[in-house]
């Protein structure tokens, strides 16, 4: 994984975590937390970070530019960016902003380089533990540094356990998803942290994940993250995940047999 710039990506990213993210942890005032949208937290770190990180990616690579979570919200002709040809950084400065307001973990710092439509590297850091997460395309996945891949032996439905938040699922979706659950282990309500899900998928601490929304920044690093490692990443009906493609619906697992018991279990007509 000789590339100069994968070390300079993750020293910017825990830059950007010792800097604008920890010293506010469990440290915010009320003033520091508003709503950029109903129920949507955004904290003076995720600004600050993120103005950290746009400019320090720009640095890194002249001529890119830079989708980040905070940019879109304030002006959605941003997203645009990503359907261009040339080098494009996607950025969640904070991922699980409503954990961090609330003085708990996970969070996590995401950061992922596409160009021309595919994704080339994706970094996930945990700013508490301080493990960073690694993935590039076709040369696998590595967390600090050291290799990581996934082979789960074939498993029973009744062995899988993993996320199925229904927050923002249609009625008719949550009620077949929550009828499904007991084909398999366990359903968990999910950690409100992207980056967390796909990291305990490549750990093994869960088997799949799934997801109603699918913004670019919660989801391309660990898309390409769990892919490297083995893993499958799939629309509900089975097509690839295409950021530039604004459909909901999103199902990450450890291995396409797992993927397809789960799929199998929870969304089947």
């Amino acid at each position: 994984m000789a590339d100069p710039i994968v070390d300079r990506v993750g020293a910017l990213m825990r830059e950007a975590a010792t800097t604008a993210i920890l010293p506010m942890f469990r440290r915010l005032d009320a003033a520091d937390v508003t709503e950029k949208a109903p129920g949507e937290l955004v904290t003076v770190a995720d600004r600050q970070a993120e103005e950290l990180l746009d400019a320090g990616l720009r640095r890194l690579l002249p001529g890119s530019e830079v989708v980040g979570e905070e940019g879109v919200a304030a002006d959605p002709g941003v997203l645009d960016r990503l359907k261009g040809p040339g080098p494009v950084w996607l950025v969640d400065p904070v991922d699980g902003t409503a954990n961090f307001a609330a003085g708990r973990q996970p969070f996590a710092v995401m950061v992922a380089l596409r160009e021309a439509g595919v994704t080339r590297t994706s970094w996930i850091l945990d700013p508490v533990g301080d493990t960073l997460l690694v993935a590039r395309a076709g040369d696998g996945a590595y967390r600090d540094g050291l290799a990581v891949r996934m082979s789960p032996a074939a498993l029973e439905p009744t062995a899988l356990r993993g996320p199925a938040p229904t927050r923002f699922l249609p009625p008719d979706l949550r009620e077949r998803i929550l009828a499904g659950g007991h084909r398999l282990g366990e359903l968990l309500p999910g950690l409100h942290c992207a980056g967390q899900e796909y990291a305990d998928i490549v750990a093994g601490r869960q088997h799949f994940a799934l997801f109603w929304r699918t913004l670019p920044w919660d989801h391309v690093p660990g898309t390409l993250l769990v892919e490297e490692a083995g893993g499958v990443v799939r629309r509900f009906d089975g097509s690839a995940y295409d950021p530039t493609d604004g459909r909901p619906g999103l199902l990450a697992a450890a291995s396409e047999q797992i993927w397809d018991t789960v799929h199998a279990a929870l969304l089947a007509s």
